[in-house]
């Protein structure tokens, strides 16, 4: 199974900037796709920024020309660029992988979440 660790989160002061990691683990056969979510207090989960095994890119639009996301194959870590930071953005942020095992089973891996903070 895969395993995901993310990192980065923290206190920043709106129109700043952060940058978010998920490092992976453990084997996939093959990776359908890669997502970042975050979910602030009292709000639903909400998908921020996918990147799939094609290399194609899709943001929500509260976030589109603010964040990327991006990928280190060499060093197995999924990233969120963000920049222009909001209030609003403020949430917990949490990486997603959907993959397929030797089984071919579909499995989603989930990390424990990094929390971003946007204020002044």
């Amino acid at each position: 199974q895969v395993q995901l660790v993310e990192s980065g989160g923290g206190l920043v002061q709106p129109g700043g900037s952060l940058g978010l990691s998920c490092a992976a683990s453990g084997r996939a056969f093959t990776i359908l796709v890669m997502r970042w979510y975050r979910q602030a207090p009292g709000k639903p989960r909400e998908l921020v920024a996918t990147l799939t095994g094609d290399s194609v890119t899709n943001y929500a639009d509260s976030v589109k020309g603010r964040f990327a996301i991006s990928r280190d194959n060499a060093k197995n870590t999924l990233y969120l660029q963000m920049n222009s930071l909001k209030p609003e953005d403020t949430a917990r942020y949490y990486c997603n992988v959907a993959y397929k095992d030797a089984s071919t089973a579909t499995i989603n891996a989930w990390g424990q979440g990094t929390q971003v903070t946007v204020s002044s």
